[in-house]
């Protein structure tokens, strides 16, 4: 039994909390070992959205395969809210440094700096202050526009329904893809986002429409962009022909496999590139053979 503790802070967001929560509740259900338990310094944690939750205010026993979450909450500045005081602060420290993971969403990566946790590791938070989280931290590497970052057991994501890729994550890392795939499937979560995607990424732009059938094949090419992909293999796996399966698709994302293929392609290359990395490598690790598609297809864009 894996014991999921979530530390509440006052004003943290509902959906930095539920995200997660709904994540391993449903792993439960599915008959993988979790138990739930959230803990505070107070009983009462009044909510951003206005209600107000009932927590522990003593921890569990805690071994290396449980896991802490530190979800988000309302302000500018991660520092401007969520005071701990430093029992808690050692308690997330102590249970690091005994082998346990500890996770963050949004401004939660703030009570991970403060209890030491960021220094000398990669992590993220919200867009909106991860300028603030490098100045509070000189010794983290803050990694912009990314879904999450996993670094020795520190894991940080994004913010707000970045906590469920996160939670997908770890699940996945726990029991396998498959898991988390089933777990998304039952929370009509269709794309399942990888740590290194765009904060606003064209996985998600893509996916406003309830044709399964083409959901099952945008989460293929999700996960095996830079491969090459026939149109054949795409139709065998979503059970319906190809001339079917190509007017489904671009019924309800507006582009053809192939062209979805290339957006996150072309999506990916960007970042890349945007992180330093040349146009020919760049083009090489999304799949494509020389940098001359990439290049048209940046100039189409």
């Amino acid at each position: 039994m894996t014991r999921v503790v979530f530390l509440l802070v006052p004003q943290l967001h509902l959906l930095d909390l539920a995200g997660p929560a709904q994540v391993f509740s449903t792993a439960a259900d599915l008959g993988h070992g979790y138990e739930i338990g959230y803990v505070a310094e107070q009983e009462d944690v009044p909510s951003a959205q206005g209600v107000t939750l009932r927590a522990d205010t003593s921890w569990p026993a805690l071994t290396a395969d449980d896991l802490v979450v530190v979800p988000g909450w309302r302000s500018p500045f991660p520092g401007d809210s969520g005071a701990l005081t430093p029992d808690t602060l050692q308690r997330l420290a102590a249970h690091h440094a005994a082998g346990g993971t500890v996770a963050s969403v949004c401004s939660g990566a703030d009570v991970l700096g403060r209890a030491g946790l960021l220094d000398g590791r990669h992590c993220t938070t919200h867009h909106e202050v991860q300028d603030e989280l490098a100045a509070r931290y000189p010794r983290a590497s803050v990694v912009p526009d990314v879904l999450y970052v996993v670094d020795d057991r520190v894991v940080t994501s994004a913010g707000i329904a970045s906590g469920i890729d996160l939670a997908l994550h770890l699940v996945a890392v726990r029991h396998g893809p498959s898991a988390a795939a089933r777990i998304a499937r039952s929370m009509v979560v269709y794309a399942r986002r990888n740590g290194d995607e765009r904060q606003a990424s064209a996985m998600l732009r893509h996916r406003a429409h309830l044709v399964d059938a083409v959901h099952q094949v945008q989460d293929l090419i999700d996960t095996r962009y830079t491969s090459r992909l026939s149109l054949s293999d795409l139709s065998t796996a979503a059970g319906v022909s190809e001339r079917t399966l190509t007017r489904r698709f671009t019924a309800a994302t507006g582009l053809t496999p192939l062209r979805y293929q290339q957006e996150l392609r072309l999506e990916r290359a960007e970042h890349l590139i945007s992180h330093g990395a040349t146009s020919e490598s760049a083009a090489h690790a999304v799949g494509f053979q020389d940098a001359r598609m990439l290049r048209r297809l940046r100039a189409r864009a």
